[in-house]
């Protein structure tokens, strides 16, 4: 049986984006990232810390910190 890979920050990041119902144009003007970069995040390319900050307080996100037993 193979362990599956846990999912990335940034993997969430754009699920979270695909389950809040909210269009990147929306995101881009409640953050002021460009649409662009949103499309580039979206499609693979990294963000800085500043828009995924930006990102995770638009779409109400919050990481939390923790460890499965036996990890």
């Amino acid at each position: 049986m193979t362990k599956k890979k846990p999912e990335s920050l940034t993997d969430q990041i754009r699920r979270a984006i695909d389950l809040s119902g909210v269009s990147r144009y929306r995101i881009s003007q409640e953050t002021g990232i460009s649409e662009q970069s949103l499309s580039v995040f979206y499609w693979g390319k990294g963000l800085s810390m500043d828009n995924l900050d930006k990102l995770a307080e638009c779409l109400k996100l919050t990481v939390n910190i923790g460890r499965k037993d036996g990890e």
